[in-house]
């Protein structure tokens, strides 16, 4: 058994190397971005793994000769037709991979999403569905740079704590052990969908906020097996253990683990007070290190634990509650939700705080809010917005939220990116693409409208002549605002 245990970790460490992030792109978006204008996100932000939850042809073109890894996926709603015929499987792959490989690095098939909890009538087709696809590979000679799998729901795991008596849903022994028979003999690995988020609002209490978040725990409170003694510092680890567990309890310890879903929602309603943008923000942060560190999980330190975020765009279009619309690490054009936090955690995602920095307003604010904070910017903030003006380089596009972005930029250059500069009650946000267009070059990225040292802008001084233009009325659109008298408002409550 050691001997073997030894060759597993040899094997996962030569065949999967280091561990690796992605992330998921859902489509539920009333504007999605096009499939160029995503690749050219993913690009800007150094991600290298995708994963599609179809095999969408616009997003494979888009990705051909960039590099970037692929993982599509096998819809549910065509799991019946594949699972039950060798030609339709043959035919999907002949059409969603074969045409597009190898400009476009597909690296992995996920057949299907959830099947056993989310259709399990179509259980049953399961592994023909995975055998047929694979056999279609194999025809094409791309079995070996292809991977095959299908996502899980971790709630098919029972009695997950502690891991070592974690095993399968017995219901799903039928599928499970020739699926996992399946997953040994072709190399693969066990897709897993993890959400700490999950068992944390599931447990009533019994799960902490920081150990779900990846914080800091003392050792007394650190969770242990009293059955291994290993120690648990956070839910993610625990749970990827009870699938090595519950694999183990089949007879099965050799097939790694690739976590297909992993997230945490930045905004909630009024019954998810901890889906906040803090919270989010410092679960994905402490997951991308905690995964690109290596470090594997205490029943497989060695193992590495690849993980695809859920998700890259919020998706305003999912029904159920406010959080399920909140995942995304980015807008849907393009603006980061949040600044994550990555000091130290390698070149992955480029809206790193160790970048330069801009201040943007959220296109989707209120617009009176926008407004107000714009006037007060250009009025007691003392910023100076002659580039708005009707005719400069900085008036088109004529709308609040573009004109807003300018002034909070500029305040948040002057203010030399103080903590708390770029908020204007909570309708700007920090981000690191610069948000500059033509002849309209913002404070902070160099250029005419500001000297740059060091990524941080020299903005006009108070007594600049420039700077006092607009300060008294802000001209927008044909209407005038007084900004003294908002600004004298604003003055407290906006910063």
């Amino acid at each position: 058994m050691a001997v073997l245990l030894l060759l597993f970790f040899l094997l996962a460490c030569s065949v999967y190397g280091d561990s690796f992030i992605g992330v998921n792109i859902g489509t539920d978006i009333t504007n999605m971005p096009s499939a160029t204008e995503t690749v050219a996100l993913l690009k800007a932000q150094s991600i290298q793994h995708v994963r599609l939850y179809d095999a969408d042809r616009a997003m494979l073109l888009a990705l051909a000769n960039t590099g970037i890894r692929v993982t599509v996926s096998v819809p549910n709603n065509l799991l019946l037709g594949i699972g039950q015929s060798n030609a339709t499987a043959a035919n999907w792959v002949a059409h969603n991979v074969v045409a597009h490989v190898p400009a476009t690095n597909i690296t992995a098939i996920a057949v299907g999403s959830e099947v056993l909890t989310a259709l399990p009538n179509v259980a049953p087709v399961l592994v023909n569905a995975l055998k047929f696809i694979q056999s279609a590979l194999v025809a094409a000679n791309l079995d070996q740079q292809i991977k095959v799998s299908t996502p899980h729901s971790s709630s098919i795991i029972l009695n997950s704590f502690p891991p070592s008596q974690a095993f399968f849903n017995k219901t799903w022994d039928p599928v499970m052990v020739p699926l996992l028979k399946f997953l040994q003999s072709t190399g693969s690995y066990l897709m897993l969908n993890v959400y700490p988020y999950y068992n944390y609002m599931q447990s009533e209490g019994k799960i902490q906020l920081e150990y779900a978040l990846f914080r800091p725990l003392p050792p007394n409170k650190e969770a242990v097996d009293a059955n291994t003694m290993l120690h648990y510092t956070n839910v993610f680890d625990a749970v990827i253990d009870a699938a090595y567990f519950a694999m183990s309890y089949l007879n099965f310890t050799n097939i790694p683990v690739v976590v297909t879903e992993s997230g945490w929602p930045s905004k909630g309603d009024s019954s998810e007070s901890d889906a906040t943008i803090d919270n989010a923000n410092t679960y994905n942060s402490n997951l991308i290190r905690h995964v690109l560190n290596n470090s594997g999980t205490p029943k497989h330190p060695r193992i590495p634990v690849s993980t695809y975020i859920y998700e890259l765009y919020n998706e305003d279009l999912r029904p159920g509650p406010v959080s399920e619309k909140n995942w995304g690490l980015f807008y849907a054009n393009g603006a980061p939700v949040y600044t994550l936090h990555l000091t130290g955690a390698g070149t992955v995602f480029a809206n790193d705080t160790t970048n330069q920095t801009f201040c943007v307003a959220k296109s989707n604010a209120d617009s009176k809010l926008l407004q107000a904070a714009l006037d007060w910017a250009c009025g007691p903030g003392k910023v100076d917005c002659s580039p708005l003006r009707q005719g400069q380089e900085c008036y088109e596009p004529n709308n609040v939220v573009a004109h807003a972005t300018y002034a909070f930029n500029a305040y948040y250059q002057q203010m030399a990116k103080s903590p708390g500069t770029c908020d204007f009650k909570g309708v700007a946000f920090v981000t690191t693409t610069n948000p500059s267009y033509g002849s309209c070059v913002f404070p902070g990225s160099g250029g005419k409208n500001g000297t740059s040292i060091n990524g941080t802008s020299l903005a006009p001084s108070n007594t600049s002549t420039a700077s006092g233009s607009l300060s008294q009325h802000y001209y927008n659109g044909g209407s005038l605002i007084s900004s003294v008298i908002l600004g004298a408002l604003l003055l407290s409550a906006v910063l």
